[in-house]
């Protein structure tokens, strides 16, 4: 068997008081595809720099297969010290490396290398930094949120670059589809340690679901054992002393058990303030332009947007589609044609560009806009500390500067803010940036549940096919075009890729190209309104069937109640029998309309 290129053993780190990595083992071998999965914050991008060789932990080993080659690319790449795209790609590469893939991969990925570092946007700065680590072809690579500020072009076109590579590849993402097409291997970290499977992303969320049901169990099963060890200890204490003892400090142990154990994180608690209702029709665009020089950005587009319709916009970065968006919004104005907004308008808007957040103010300034200590939620104060847990921050959290927040943090904090304006409009841009699954599941719910109207820009394509009713598409020279349901109905329906405009090199001799994989087929159907309503409901009813067993159950304790009353008796073992089976009706029910629902979204 061939060694490990990288081998991590019983890692440990400690910030603060709780472990973020306690005993971490993560073994990565020749040609692995590995994603590593886990909650914001989790330490995943730090046990990826530990890898890398970036962070030291507190204990534990590193080993890296001597010859090995490793490239590393981080959230927030260091362009300092270059002044061209170019002379930073090229001194990511080794002395026996060949500067012509430096040059081939600067264009494939649409740059010049004339770029100067300083004045890059997002996406050219994380096209840039996959051209440094992607050139040296090393052993292995590390990317964390490799697709982060990507149009869908650049993400597709990697996808097919990784997938022809042969190195190994430890990959960090939010993106279901990337992630699904890429891995064959997952790594779950959770509560600081981590559990490893030989399946692809595809086959994580369900067996994530059976790990944390069976843990659920053992735990439930521990808290039953306790309060028998404790019922002994009042009421069944013998003569025999030796006997006590070593049981008595066998309940110590149980105790101690469950005061160790670190239960899941919650999940976030998304929901928009709406307003009034707005009209039937929201917007109506009717032939509209809008150049800039010599360029058209929107030439002759027409739709109408009613009531809680969701609008995706989609396309190349420098497409237009933020442009496309101030036009329909009203903020501004075109060249040519008209624009309708309906009657009682609330909109809310999340945009990406998180800079225009003080990386100085705390948390809770930047929520209550530095203003007491209190969120005007939906028109209503509401405590900062209780807003914030809604959203997975803690308490202590409150006086955190932004600038020491993850990427997942501050988009949740981004959310938050957006959120908490009264609206039956939402606009949101990337809104899906850096947020962890969890969160996002519970974003798509929330959107779900809205009764407002959504247009939202997104680079996500498992996103996109979950929440949108609809996709506009540029389709060169400021033509856009609508096409009806999620992204892979979009492309259904129209038989391509959308396209980049990028300068073009010849195909590198050295990288065989494989095939683009094929796109999802469409969701086949969606819950209806009476599956969801009791998937909804059933939870609660089952709950109710339990406490009414209980309550049966406890009366038939009564030893003496055949004797005195055997019209009771038989009444109270009836109603105990109809509720039982009641709640085996419940839950087949809904255990069916889980599985329904889980093959439908996954």
């Amino acid at each position: 068997m061939a060694p490990p290129l990288i081998q991590l053993r019983d890692i440990a780190l400690t910030f603060g008081g709780t472990p973020l990595l306690s005993g971490v083992e993560l073994t990565v071998s020749e040609s692995e595809r590995l994603c590593l999965i886990g909650r914001n914050g989790s330490g995943k991008s730090t046990l990826l720099k530990i890898a890398a060789g970036l962070v030291e932990p507190d204990s534990g080993s590193r080993f890296v297969q001597p010859g090995a080659t490793v490239r590393y690319l981080p959230q927030e790449p260091d362009f300092a010290d270059f002044n061209t795209t170019l002379a930073y790609v090229e001194a990511g590469l080794g002395p026996g490396d060949d500067s012509y893939q430096a040059r081939y991969l600067v264009e494939q990925l649409g740059l010049t290398g004339n770029e100067d570092p300083a004045h890059l946007s997002g996406g050219e700065g994380r096209r840039a930094a996959l051209a440094r680590v992607l050139a040296p072809s090393p052993d292995i690579l590390l990317l964390d949120e490799p697709t982060n500020h990507l149009d869908l072009p650049t993400i597709e076109w990697l996808e097919s670059e990784l997938n022809s590579r042969r190195g190994a590849l430890v990959l960090i993402s939010h993106d279901r589809r990337f992630l699904s097409n890429l891995s064959r291997s997952t790594a779950w970290l959770d509560r600081g340690q981590i559990r490893q499977i030989d399946r692809g992303f595809a086959k994580f969320e369900e067996w994530r679901d059976e790990v944390l049901a069976e843990e659920e169990r053992d735990q439930h099963k521990l808290d039953r054992k306790i309060v028998a060890e404790e019922h002994w200890l009042r009421y069944g204490v013998s003569g025999r002393r030796k006997r006590n003892v070593k049981r008595l400090a066998g309940l110590h142990e149980l105790r101690q058990q469950r005061r160790d154990y670190r239960g899941t994180a919650g999940s976030a608690s998304l929901a928009a303030a709406e307003a009034d209702k707005s009209g039937k029709l929201v917007i109506e665009a009717k032939g509209i332009g809008k150049t800039y020089g010599e360029r058209k950005i929107v030439d002759n587009f027409s739709t109408r947007i009613q009531r809680g319709d969701r609008i995706g916009i989609v396309g190349p970065n420098g497409a237009g589609k933020t442009t496309l968006i101030n036009l329909l919004t009203g903020a501004d104005t075109p060249d040519s044609g008209t624009i309708r907004l309906g009657a009682n308008i609330e909109m809310a808007t999340l945009d990406q560009h998180r800079e225009s957040l003080d990386p100085k103010s705390t948390l809770a300034e930047a929520l209550t806009g530095g203003r007491g200590d209190h969120v005007m939620v939906g028109g209503k104060p509401r405590h900062v500390v209780s807003y914030m847990k809604d959203f997975l921050f803690a308490q202590e959290q409150m006086r955190t500067p932004l600038e020491v927040l993850s990427g997942g943090e501050r988009g949740r904090l981004m959310l938050a803010r957006a959120l908490a304006k009264p609206s039956n409009l939402l606009v949101l841009d990337e809104p899906t940036n850096d947020l962890d699954l969890e969160t996002l599941d519970v974003l798509e719910e929330m959107l779900g549940d809205y009764e407002g109207t959504v247009i939202l820009i997104s680079h996500d394509r498992d996103f996109l096919d979950r929440v949108v009713t609809s996709v506009i598409v540029p389709e060169g020279n400021g033509r856009w075009i609508e096409y009806a349901g999620g992204y892979s109905d979009m492309l259904a329906q129209r038989g391509t890729d959308i396209k980049r405009d990028a300068p073009k090199a010849a195909q590198s001799p050295e990288v065989e190209r494989s095939p683009k994989p094929a796109a999802p087929a469409p969701t086949k159907r969606r819950l209806n309104f009476n599956e969801k309503h009791a998937l909804e409901t059933l939870p609660k009813t089952m709950a109710k069937l339990h406490d009414e067993i209980a309550k049966q159950q406890q009366r038939l304790d009564d030893p003496d109640l055949y004797a005195k009353d055997r019209a009771t008796f038989d009444k109270v073992s009836v109603t105990l029998a109809k509720a039982q089976a009641e709640l085996q009706q419940a839950e087949d029910r809904w255990l069916e309309l889980e599985m329904l629902r889980e093959e439908i979204e996954g």
